[in-house]
C-alpha cells in the first residue's frame, strides 16, 4: 500500500470530459502561486470586488545579511581604488628604481671611467676629477651578480619544494636540451649587455635599449597566428612593422658611432629575447616548426619544474663565468674578482686628481701624463651594498605587487601600465639627473658618492633631447615593445589565480625587470568560452545535463573510457537544517536565506539552458529542514499526535517570507505530506522550483536531539540517496566528491554569495573536509553587546590563526559547509552515530556535536578552514540565563573535544599534513591559559584591589577569595536558578568593581611607567585589537562593545568557567526549552504524586506526626468556626475529615461513572449519528503553548438542549483504525494546511526503518541505566572540578607567595627604569639611584606566555585578512576602471551579466501588472503617483504567474529589439544599457535556442529511450485515458511554448521527463480536456478515498 504513490481522487465531473473548474487546481508554469487559492474559493482567476481593490504590498525590511549592504560595498569600493592607485604606485616605483640601479651599477663598471669630481669640500675655484680604482669597479660587478642570482635562486628552491614534496615528471631528453639552449643563450646575453653594452653608452640610451629586447617574441608571435583570427592582414603588418622597429634599435648605434664594441648590441639583444620564446609560440600555427615549439611549450606545463631545479644553478654559473671572461677579455686578471673581494667591500681610498686651469674643466684621456695634484678621500664602500638592496627590493615589489594586481583582476591599471611607463619614467628622471649634474657636479654632493653617478653624454642639455634623433627611434622601439606585449592589457585570468597560471617562468629576471613582467606574463592564461562552443558541450554532457543524481544509469560510453559523466561534477548542495524552538522572527531570517538561494539557484540554470552561458558556479540546491520533537498529543484523543505549534509556526511563515523575497504576494502551494517511519515529510516546491523538505521527528519513533538529526540526513543524503544508486563506483566516487552540505541553524541568514566563496574553497583544495564563515551573532541588550566583541575578537585573530597555521578546530553547525566524501570516508560518518555509554560520552558528542564532527574529519586527514568573507547572520542569547547555559554546554565540550585531539596529536600530526607539532604546542599553550583562566583573573582581582583601594595584599586576597568560594559552594548544593541569579548578581558586582579596577590599572601604570611589562603588554593588546577592528571595516563598531567586554571578565573567565565545570553532569540543553503538552493520564498522575508529597512534607512536620492517620490540610474541619458573610473562616480545635468518609464518597463516583460509559455505549449502538454529533467535530487548533489559545466549536443544529461533555469524558464511539504510515491522524489536521498525500518508496521505507533499527532507535528511559550515567556524570565532574581547583589553587598560591617576597625572589625588568636624584647640601654631594622594577618569575613567564599568543594570533590575523581582502577586492568590479558596457559586444555584455539579466527578467514583481508605487523622484513625486489607474488595473481578473522560471519566459519570449512596435520589452536593470543592440542580441540567442529545441525535438521523436524506462501514459482524474484532441496532430510545428516548455514538454530537461527522468513531486503531470501536455494540475482529494487507475489493456497501473 505505502510503496505506491497516492494520487487524489477526482470530484464528480461537470465537464465534457470530467474536468472541473471550480475544483481543479492548476499547477501548470502560469501556476498562480501569487493567488490565494487553497482557502476558500478555489478559482485559478479571482474577481476583485470594486470596493476592495486597495493593497497592502510586503515592504523590504533590510536586516541581518541584507543590512548596511550599500556602506559595505561603498567601503569594499574605496579599498579596491585605494589597491588600484597604491599597487599602481608600488609597481611604477619598484620597476623605475630597479630600472635605475641597474644602470647606476652598470655605470661603474666600466674600466678607466672617469667623472667630475665636487670641489666643495677641496676649493671652489678648482676643478676635480676621479677615477674610479679596480676595487670600487670589483664591489660593483659582484653588484651585478648577486642582483642576477637571487631570483635564480628563488626558482631553484621552489622548484626544489615542488618536486621534492609533490609530483613532478621528467621531459624528453631533446625537450630539455632545447629549453637548456635558449636559457643559456639568455644568461649570456644578459651578461654580455651587463658588462659589455651597457657600460659602452650613457644610461639614456642603456634604458632606451631596453624597450628593444623583443625581437624573438615578435617574430614568434607573428608566425603563430593563425587564419581564424580576426582581422589577421592588420595584425601581420603591425607585427611586421614592431619587428622592423625592434630590430632598427640592434644597429642605430654601432651605425652612428662606429664603435666596434657596439656590435655586441644585436647579438646580446637577441639572446635576451630568446628567454621568452615560450610565451609566443602555438601548437596552432601554420608553421611546422612552431607547432613543434607549441608541443614543447605544452609538455613545459608538468616539466618545467623539474627543468628549472638544473637549469637555475646553471644559468648562475653561466652568468658568472661569462663574466669572468669578459673581465679577463678586457685585460684585467680574474683572480682579482676574488682577491680584491674584501678590499671591494670595505675601506679603500679614492684619488681625486685636480685639473690644471687650462683645462677648462675638461677631462683628459690620461690623467697620469698631467702633472697635477691627487687627493685621497675615503670611498663610501657602503653605498654599493645600499644600491644593491634598492635594486633587490624594488625589483621584488615590481614583481610581488604585479602579481597582486593580475589576482585582484586590476591588471590592466596597476600593471600594464607601470610597466609600460617603467622605461618613459626613468629615461625622465636620467634625463633630468644627468643635466643637472653637468651644470652642477656638487648638486648630489648630500645624497650620492661625488665619485659615483649616472654615465652622462657628453655636453648633454635637456632642451636638445627632442632634436636628438635617438629619441624618435626610440618611441618606435617602445610602441613596438608595447604592441608585442599587448596581451597584459587584456586580461583572462581568474580570481586569485595561482603564479603558475599568471607567468611562464618561475621567477622574473631583476636585471631586466620590466621586460621580465611584460613579457613573462601569461598569453593564454584562460581560453574564451564561446556562445557557440556551448552545442559542443551540450553534445558532450548529453541532454540530461542538469538532471538529477537518481536519473543517472551505470553505463560507459566506450570500454576503455571512465564511466563518469559530465553531470556527475555538477556541485550539488543540500542545505540541512536542524529546528527545534525557533521563534518566528529567526525561522523568517532562515526562509528568506532559502529563498535568495532558491532564487540564485533558477537564475543560474535559466542562464545556462536560455542565455547559453557557461556558469562556473552552478550548483543544484536541495533543502532539508530536520524538525525535532515536531508532534504532540493531539486535542481530541491522547491516542493520536499532531504537529506542534513550530511546525504550524513554520507552515505559516513560508508564504510571508517568500513574500518579502520577492516583494510580490505569493502563495505558494500547500506542502505535500509523506508519512514516514520517524514521523512525517512535509515538500514544498519553492518560486524557483528547488525542493524544500520538512522531515518531521517524533520522539517516540526516532532519537531525538541535534546529533542524531545530523546522523538522519547524513545516512539519508550519503547512504540512502548517493551509495545506493545502480550506478558505478566512478561515478558515485566524482559525485561525493561534488556533494557538499551546508549545515545550518533554524534561525540563520545568509546571502548566495556567502555558499558560494565557501564552495570556492572547496573547489580549490580537494583535501578540504570542511569551511566555515564568519558568524555575526543578532540581538539586543547587554549580553548581545557582550557577544559582538567576544565573537569578533575570535574570528579575527583565533580563527584565523587556526586557518593560517593549522586547521580550524570547530566548524560550526550553525553555518558551515562539509565535503559529501570526507563525511564519508573511514572513522567518520560511522563513528559519529556512537551511542553515548559513558559520562565523558555525553560531554563531548552530545554538548558539542559541531566540534567532535571537526575532530573526526582532523584525525582522518582532512582541513578545516575559514571564510572571513563569507557571513552569516544568527540570533545569540539575549538574557543572562540564557547565555550562560548555553557556554554550560560549550566549554566542556570544548575542552573534552581539544584534550582528545591533544591527546591523539601523533597520530593525527602523521596522517594530517596541516596540523604540526608546532600547532600542537600553540593548542596547548591555549588550553593551559583556558584551564588556569580562572587563577589568573583571581590574581588580577587582587593585584588591582591593591592598585585600586590601597590595601595590602592579604587583605585584598580575603575580600576576593570569599564570594568565589560561596559561589562554587551554591553551585553544588543549589538549583540552576539560584545559581545563575547568584551569577548574576555577582557578575553585576564584579563589573562595578572592574570600573575600579581599570583606574587602578591606569594609576600602577602611570606609577611604573610605560616600560613595565603590565604596560606593554596592555597596550599590544588594544592596539591589536584595534588594527584588527580597522582591517575588518565592516565590523568595526564591535570594538566600541570592548568596554562591555571588559567589565564582563571576571564573570566570564571566572564565574563562567566554575558554572560550567561544577555543573559538568548536566546535560540538558539549556536554551529553547518549553513545557511540552502532556496526556490526561500524565496530569492525573502529577496531581496525585503532588498531594502525595504535599502529605509526607506534613507527616515529617511535628503536628503532622501527632495528627497521624488524619486527613490532609484540605480536609479540615474545626469544632469551633465561624464566618462574616463568607468573606473569611475561621476555624479552631481543628481536626481532619476521618478517611472513611473520603473513601466511600471515592467509591460511589467510580461507580457513576462506570453507568454513565455503559449508558453511552448503549446509546451509541442504538442511534450512532445522533448523540455525539455535537462533538464530532470539536477540537483544539493549537497547543496549550500557543499564544492564540482558543477553542473553535462547530456545533450541529439540533432540536432539544444538550450539556456539554467535559474534556475528560471518553465515549465508546468506534475509533478509525489508523497506521502511522498510511493514515495517521496529522496528515487530517487542517492546520497543516491544504496539500497531496504522498507515500515514500518501498525501499525508503525500509531504508528508514533499518535506520532506525541500526542507530537511531529512541532509547528507552531505563531508570537504573539512567542512575548509573548520573552517578557517573558526577563522578566524573567531581574529579573534573578537583583537577581543575587544583591546578588553579597551585597556580594562585605560588604566584601570590612569590609576589609577596618579590624582594628576596624576582627578576629586575631593564626598561622602565626611575632615576632618583638627592642632593645633600651639607656635603655638596648628589647622589644618583636607580630603581628597577622587579618581578617574580612565574608572573613574568605568563606575560610573555599570552603576549607570545597574542603576537602569534595577530601577525597569523594580517596574512589571513590579506587573503580575504584580496578575495573580496578580486570579487568586486569598478565600472569606470572596466571595459564601458558601450565598448563590449554584446556576446560580451550577455555573457559578464548573464545570471543579473536573468534575475530581472524572472522577477515575480511587476510580471502580472504588479507596480511600485514608491517610485519615482522629485519633489513632486508623491502627486506624480497614478494611484488610481494601478488600483483599476489591479482590479481585473488575470492568471498570475509563480514560478520563476515561467516569468522569465514570459518576459524572454516578448524580447525585440523593435521596440516601437513591441513596448512590453522588459527592462532589465539601471546598471545595463539595454541599447537596440543589446537586446538583438538576446533576441538572436532566443531565436536559436528555439531552433536548436525544435531540431532536437525532431531528431528525438521515435527515438529509443535512453534509460530502459517504461512510461505509463498518463491518466485524467477519472482513471481513463485523456481524450486526444481533435483533428489531425502535427510533429512539424512546435509553438515556442512547447519549446521551452519544462515540465513535460520536448524541451525538457531540468525537472520531469516523460522519457523517464526524475518526476518533480510538487508539479504532478496531468493531461487536461485540451491535451495540453504542458499542463500540470493538481486537484483536491478526499483523503479517505482511494482509486486505482486502468491502463490501455484494463490492469492496475501502479499509482494510487
Amino acid at each position: 500500500m505505502s510503496a505506491v504513490r497516492h494520487r487524489p481522487m477526482a470530484p464528480p465531473a461537470t465537464g465534457e470530459h470530467g474536468d472541473s473548474d471550480e475544483n481543479n487546481f492548476t499547477d501548470d508554469e502560469s501556476s498562480p502561486l501569487t493567488h490565494d487559492i487553497y482557502g476558500g474559493s478555489q478559482r485559478t482567476i479571482q474577481e476583485t470586488k470594486g470596493w476592495d481593490v486597495f493593497r497592502d504590498p510586503p515592504i523590504k525590511i533590510e536586516t541581518g545579511s541584507t543590512a548596511n549592504q550599500e556602506c559595505l560595498e561603498l567601503t569594499i569600493k574605496i579599498l579596491k581604488i585605494f589597491a588600484y592607485v597604491f599597487t599602481f604606485i608600488v609597481v611604477l616605483t619598484g620597476g623605475v628604481i630597479a630600472k635605475g640601479t641597474v644602470l647606476f651599477m652598470t655605470s661603474q663598471v666600466r674600466k678607466d671611467r672617469k667623472i667630475e669630481y665636487c670641489n666643495k669640500d677641496l676649493g671652489r675655484d678648482k676643478s676635480f676629477v676621479v677615477r674610479l680604482p679596480e676595487e670600487e669597479r670589483i664591489a660593483w660587478i659582484w653588484a651585478l651578480v648577486i642582483a642576477y642570482s637571487l631570483p635564480e635562486l628563488g626558482a631553484l628552491i621552489r622548484a626544489a619544494r615542488i618536486c621534492f614534496f609533490k609530483t613532478f615528471k621528467v621531459p624528453k631528453t631533446g625537450h630539455f636540451l632545447f629549453v637548456w639552449l635558449m636559457e643559456s643563450m639568455s644568461a649570456l646575453g644578459t651578461a654580455l649587455l651587463m658588462f659589455v653594452v651597457l657600460p659602452q653608452i650613457d644610461a639614456i640610451q642603456g634604458a632606451m635599449l631596453t624597450n628593444c629586447l623583443c625581437v624573438i617574441p615578435g617574430i614568434l608571435g607573428l608566425l603563430s597566428r593563425t587564419s581564424k583570427e580576426g582581422k589577421r592582414f592588420i595584425k601581420v603588418i603591425i607585427d611586421l612593422a614592431a619587428v622592423a622597429a625592434q630590430v632598427t634599435g640592434l644597429v642605430i648605434w654601432p651605425l652612428l658611432e662606429n664603435r666596434r664594441e657596439l656590435w655586441v648590441i644585436p647579438v646580446a639583444c637577441v639572446m635576451i629575447s630568446c628567454g621568452w620564446w615560450e610565451n609566443y609560440v602555438s601548437a596552432q600555427s601554420p608553421l611546422g616548426i612552431v607547432r613543434a615549439l607549441g608541443r614543447i611549450k605544452e609538455e613545459m606545463h608538468t616539466t618545467r619544474y623539474f627543468c628549472h631545479m638544473f637549469l637555475s644553478i646553471w644559468k648562475i654559473l653561466l652568468f658568472f663565468c661569462v663574466t669572468l671572461l669578459i673581465y679577463w677579455a678586457n685585460g684585467d686578471e680574474p683572480s682579482n674578482l676574488f682577491a680584491l673581494y674584501g678590499d671591494a667591500f670595505g675601506p679603500h681610498k679614492i684619488i681625486v686628481y685636480e685639473l690644471p686651469a687650462g683645462l677648462g674643466g675638461v677631462l683628459p684621456d690620461t690623467l697620469e701624463s698631467a702633472n697635477i695634484d691627487t687627493v685621497d678621500v675615503d670611498a663610501a664602500y657602503n653605498t654599493v651594498v645600499y644600491v644593491l638592496l634598492l635594486q633587490i627590493f624594488g625589483a621584488y615589489l615590481c614583481y610581488i605587487f604585479g602579481k597582486f594586481a593580475c589576482k585582484i583582476l586590476i591588471q590592466g591599471f596597476s600593471y600594464a601600465f607601470p610597466v609600460s611607463l617603467t622605461v618613459p619614467i626613468a629615461v625622465s628622471f636620467l634625463i633630468a639627473a644627468c643635466g643637472i649634474r653637468i651644470d652642477d657636479p656638487c648638486f648630489f654632493h648630500d645624497t650620492i658618492p661625488d665619485y659615483l653617478f649616472f654615465t652622462s653624454p657628453s655636453n648633454f642639455r635637456f632642451n636638445n633631447f627632442v632634436t636628438e634623433q635617438m629619441a624618435w627611434a626610440w618611441i618606435l622601439w617602445l610602441l613596438s615593445q608595447t604592441w608585442i606585449a599587448l596581451h597584459i592589457w587584456t586580461p583572462k585570468c581568474e580570481r586569485l589565480a595561482t603564479t603558475e597560471k599568471l607567468f611562464v617562468r618561475p621567477m622574473y629576471s631583476a636585471l631586466l625587470i620590466d621586460q621580465s613582467m611584460a613579457l613573462n606574463r601569461r598569453r593564454d592564461d584562460q581560453a574564451d568560452v564561446k556562445t557557440e562552443d556551448l552545442s559542443e558541450i551540450e553534445k558532450e554532457k548529453g541532454d540530461e545535463y542538469y538532471e538529477t543524481i537518481s536519473v543517472h544509469t551505470d553505463r560507459s560510453s566506450a570500454p576503455n573510457k571512465p564511466s563518469i559523466k559530465s553531470s556527475d561534477n555538477i556541485t550539488r548542495i543540500y542545505t540541512c537544517a536542524t529546528m527545534w524552538h525557533e521563534t518566528k522572527d529567526e525561522m523568517i531570517e532562515f526562509l528568506k536565506s532559502i529563498m535568495r538561494m532558491d532564487e540564485d539557484q533558477c537564475a543560474r540554470r535559466v542562464a545556462q539552458k536560455y542565455l547559453r552561458v557557461l556558469d562556473p558556479d552552478y550548483y543544484e540546491f536541495e533543502t532539508h529542514i530536520f524538525f525535532d520533537d515536531a508532534f504532540e498529543i493531539s486535542d481530541h484523543s491522547d491516542d493520536d499526535i499532531q504537529c506542534n505549534r513550530f511546525v504550524k509556526l513554520l507552515i505559516g511563515t513560508m508564504d510571508e517570507a517568500a513574500s518579502e523575497i520577492h516583494q510580490t504576494t505569493i502563495r505558494l502551494r500547500p506542502p505535500k505530506k509523506y508519512p514516514t517511519p520517524y514521523g512525517g515529510r512535509l515538500v514544498w516546491t519553492l518560486p524557483g522550483k528547488t525542493k524544500f523538505i520538512a522531515h518531521l521527528k517524533d520522539k517516540d519513533r526516532i532519537r531525538h536531539r541535534k546529533r542524531w538529526s545530523q546522523v538522519m540526513y547524513m545516512y539519508y543524503l550519503l547512504g540512502h540517496r548517493l551509495m545506493e544508486l545502480p550506478i558505478s563506483v566512478d561515478r558515485k566516487d566524482a559525485i561525493a566528491e561534488n556533494t557538499y552540505l551546508l549545515t545550518l541553524d533554524g534561525d540563520i541568514d545568509f546571502k548566495p554569495n556567502a555558499v558560494t566563496l565557501l564552495v570556492d574553497l572547496m573547489k580549490k583544495n580537494r583535501n578540504l573536509g570542511a569551511a566555515c564563515g564568519r558568524i555575526h551573532p543578532v540581538g539586543s541588550g547587554p549580553m548581545v553587546w557582550y557577544q559582538l566583541f567576544e565573537y569578533a575578537i575570535g574570528h579575527w585573530l583565533q580563527k584565523a590563526t587556526e586557518h593560517m597555521i593549522g586547521c580550524v578546530l570547530c566548524s560550526p553547525g550553525c553555518f558551515s559547509l562539509f565535503r559529501g566524501k570526507a563525511l564519508m570516508d573511514d572513522n567518520v560518518m560511522k563513528k559519529y552515530t556512537t551511542k553515548p555509554t559513558e559520562a565523558r560520552h555525553y560531554v563531548q558528542y552530545d554538548q558539542g556535536e559541531d566540534r567532535w564532527l571537526c575532530t573526526l574529519l582532523l584525525q582522518r586527514g582532512y582541513r578545516v578552514e575559514y571564510s572571513a568573507a563569507s557571513d552569516a547572520y544568527t540570533h545569540c542569547p539575549e538574557g543572562f540565563n540564557e547565555f550562560y547555559n548555553q557556554r554550560r554546554r560549550w566549554v566542556p565540550s570544548t575542552i573534552a573535544n581539544i584534550m582528545d585531539l591533544l591527546g591523539d596529536a601523533k597520530r593525527t600530526i602523521k596522517i594530517n599534513d596541516n596540523i604540526s607539532l608546532l600547532y600542537v604546542f600553540y593548542q596547548m599553550m591555549l588550553m593551559g591559559g583556558t584551564i588556569l583562566g580562572p587563577g589568573t583573573i583571581f590574581l588580577m582581582l587582587v593585584g588591582a584591589f591593591v592598585a585600586a583601594f590601597r590595601i595590602d595584599n592579604w587583605t585584598s586576597f580575603h575580600y576576593n577569595i570569599v564570594p568565589i568560594l560561596a559561589f562554587m559552594v551554591i553551585c553544588f548544593t543549589c538549583k540552576s536558578n539560584i545559581q545563575l541569579f547568584v551569577a548574576q548578581v555577582l557578575s553585576t558586582c564584579y563589573a562595578l568593581i572592574m570600573m575600579a579596577v581599570i583606574v587602578g590599572t591606569a594609576l600602577q601604570l602611570g606609577e611604573d611607567g610605560i616600560g613595565s611589562p603590565s604596560a606593554i603588554f596592555l597596550i599590544s593588546m588594544v592596539g591589536s585589537f584595534f588594527i584588527a577592528a580597522c582591517l575588518h571595516p565592516q565590523e568595526f563598531w564591535c570594538i566600541t562593545c570592548g568596554l562591555i567586554y571588559l567589565l564582563s571578565i571576571p564573570s566570564m573567565y571566572l564565574l563562567l568557567i566554575l558554572y560550567s565545570i561544577i555543573n559538568l553532569n548536566v546535560v540538558s540543553w539549556g536554551t529553547r526549552e518549553v513545557v511540552a503538552k502532556k496526556t490526561k493520564k500524565e496530569l492525573e498522575a502529577e496531581k496525585k504524586a503532588a498531594e502525595e508529597a504535599k502529605k509526607r512534607v506534613k507527616q515529617k512536620s511535628m503536628l503532622g506526626f501527632l495528627q497521624s492517620g488524619i486527613g490532609d490540610n484540605d480536609d479540615e474541619e474545626g469544632s469551633i468556626e465561624f464566618s462574616l458573610a463568607g468573606l473569611f473562616r475561621c476555624v479552631f480545635c481543628t481536626h481532619g475529615k476521618t478517611s472513611d468518609e473520603k473513601q466511600q464518597l471515592t467509591s460511589i463516583a467510580e461507580s457513576l461513572d462506570t453507568i454513565k460509559t455503559r449508558m453511552d455505549t448503549i446509546e451509541n449502538a442504538v442511534d450512532p449519528h445522533g448523540h455525539h454529533a455535537s462533538r464530532h467535530n470539536r477540537r483544539r487548533t493549537t497547543s496549550s503553548g500557543s499564544k492564540d489559545h482558543h477553542l473553535l466549536t462547530s456545533v450541529a443544529e439540533k432540536s432539544g438542549d444538550e450539556s456539554d461533555e467535559s474534556d475528560s469524558d471518553t465515549s465508546a464511539e468506534p475509533k478509525q483504525e489508523r497506521d502511522f504510515l498510511t493514515n495517521p491522524y496529522w496528515i487530517e489536521d487542517p492546520d497543516v494546511r491544504k496539500g497531496e498525500v504522498d507515500f515514500l518508496s518501498s525501499s525508503e521505507i525500509q531504508f528508514w526503518k533499518d535506520l532506525i533499527d541500526q542507530y537511531l532507535y529512541p532509547i528507552d528511559n531505563d531508570p537504573v541505566e539512567q542512575a548509573r550515567i548520573a552517578s557517573d556524570l558526577i563522578e566524573l565532574r567531581n574529579k573534573s572540578v578537583f583537577a581543575f581547583f587544583m591546578a588553579n589553587a597551585l597556580f594562585v598560591l605560588i604566584v601570590f607567595l612569590l609576589q609577596l617576597n618579590k624582594d628576596k625572589l624576582h627578576i629586575i625588568w631593564p626598561l622602565g627604569v626611575k632615576t632618583n636624584i638627592t642632593y645633600i647640601e651639607e656635603t655638596s654631594e648628589v647622589h644618583i639611584s636607580k630603581e628597577y622594577l622587579q618581578l617574580e618569575p612565574i608572573g613574568l613567564v605568563f606575560v610573555f606566555f599570552f603576549a607570545l599568543i597574542l603576537v602569534i594570533q595577530f601577525t597569523a590575523m594580517l596574512f589571513h585578512r590579506f587573503g580575504t581582502l584580496s578575495h573580496i577586492l578580486a570579487s568586486t568590479e569598478l565600472n569606470f576602471c572596466k571595459k564601458k558596457s558601450e565598448d563590449l559586444t554584446q556576446d560580451q555584455l550577455i555573457d559578464k551579466h548573464a545570471v543579473e539579466i536573468v534575475k530581472n527578467l524572472q522577477r515575480l514583481q511587476g510580471i502580472d501588472g504588479d507596480y511600485d508605487n514608491d517610485s519615482g523622484s522629485g519633489p513632486d513625486r508623491i502627486a506624480r503617483r497614478k494611484t488610481i489607474q494601478n488600483l483599476e488595473k489591479a482590479r481585473q481578473p488575470r492568471r498570475q504567474i509563480g514560478t520563476l522560471d515561467v516569468a522569465f519566459k514570459k518576459r524572454f519570449l516578448k524580447l525585440t529589439a523593435d521596440a516601437e512596435n513591441n513596448p512590453a520589452t522588459p527592462i532589465l536593470t539601471r546598471r545595463l544599457t539595454m541599447r537596440a543592440e543589446t537586446i538583438r542580441a538576446l533576441e538572436v540567442r532566443k531565436n536559436s535556442v528555439m531552433a536548436e529545441r525544435r531540431k532536437s525535438a525532431m531528431q528525438t521523436l521515435g527515438a529509443k529511450n535512453e534509460y530502459g524506462i517504461t512510461t505509463v501514459p498518463a491518466v485524467n482524474n477519472n482513471g481513463a485515458l485523456p481524450i486526444p484532441r481533435s483533428g489531425r496532430v502535427s510533429n512539424a510545428g512546435i509553438s515556442i511554448k512547447d519549446v521551452f516548455n519544462v515540465n513535460g514538454g520536448p524541451g525538457e530537461q531540468i525537472y520531469g521527463s516523460n522519457g523517464g527522468g526524475t518526476i518533480n513531486q510538487g508539479y504532478e503531470h496531468v493531461i487536461d480536456e485540451d491535451g495540453d501536455g504542458n499542463s500540470l494540475r493538481l486537484t483536491t482529494r478526499n483523503p479517505h478515498q482511494v482509486s486505482w487507475g486502468q491502463n490501455v489493456n484494463g490492469n492496475s497501473t501502479g499509482r494510487l
